[in-house]
């Protein structure tokens, strides 16, 4: 590859990597979608490509497709519930509301073309054009695949951050709950409908569907405190989970992330990331 080629390319990963990782919800398959765009793109003749972002959307997307329909048989057999591989950051950190696990969960529900179609047009606002180009199909049946990825997307519940007082609050009220078994506070942030989702893939203890309920939740919570299996406080990490607020938890059986969605100041929902394939990157 040309130095110019590679410089091209270099221009755009980060938008590759985005559009692979909310594909696929997999850090490392991102990173592996991009580096097969890579060898791709260094094949390619620059002086035929008039577009290099939309071309690589396009290769990108295709790769992700692909990916996508070998896992298909693998999401059949996941044991649990599926939740994506968390993306980490500090807790102040502004993060895209795109890479939202909410939102993230409910894409997985739809089809890989009304996937690939919402993400490049709502998203990344890319036009139908060349969207019809990166799915090999025409624009009004793009139209139609990103209309209804939208009303799907919509039939769920809307989400507001935290504020930054609550957000003291949360995070304080969740190390009382780990490091002493003291539920008191989490309770009173709890909503009543909210709900707990725990992705163990089968390969570490986890509940298998999610939890329903504030007072199924802190039942939970109750169970694990009896345990004494308490942390101290330099094995909780605060941070930013998909931009949520919540926790990297390093426990004597491994690393987890804890990370909690709120509305009106209440937790709603609470994510629970323990499959140690999803972890590898937080596990040093």
């Amino acid at each position: 590859m040309t130095e110019s080629g590679a410089r091209v390319f270099d221009t755009h990963r980060s938008f590759l990597a985005g559009l692979a990782y909310r594909m696929l919800g997999s850090i490392a398959e991102a990173e592996d979608i991009v580096q097969d765009a890579y060898l791709r793109w260094a094949q390619v003749d620059l002086f035929t490509v008039t577009h290099p972002r939309a071309f690589l959307a396009r290769v990108v997307t295709r790769l992700c497709l692909d990916r996508m329909k070998s896992a298909a048989s693998r999401r059949e057999q996941y044991v649990g519930t599926w939740l994506p591989e968390p993306i980490v950051a500090a807790p102040a950190e502004p993060m895209a509301d795109d890479l939202s696990v909410a939102l993230l969960v409910t894409l997985e529900r739809l089809s890989p073309l009304e996937r690939a179609a919402f993400l490049l047009r709502e998203v990344f606002d890319m036009d139908y054009a060349d969207i019809a180009s990166a799915l090999d199909r025409s624009e009004q049946a793009c139209r139609q695949l990103a209309a209804r990825a939208r009303q799907h997307v919509r039939h769920e519940r809307p989400r507001f951050p935290a504020s930054d007082d609550n957000r003291e609050k949360l995070f304080a009220a969740f190390e009382a709950v780990m490091t002493s078994g003291d539920v008191s506070e989490f309770a009173r942030l709890l909503a009543d409908d909210a709900v707990l989702y725990a992705d163990g893939g089968g390969k570490r203890a986890a509940v298998l569907e999610p939890v329903h309920g504030k007072q199924n939740i802190l039942r939970l919570f109750a169970t694990i405190a009896a345990q004494r299996r308490f942390l101290r406080r330099d094995q909780l990490q605060r941070a930013a989970i998909n931009g949520l607020p919540g926790f990297v938890v390093h426990a004597e059986d491994g690393v987890q992330t804890t990370a909690f969605e709120a509305e009106d100041d209440r937790i709603v929902a609470v994510y629970v990331v323990r499959n140690p394939d999803k972890l590898q990157h937080l596990a040093s």
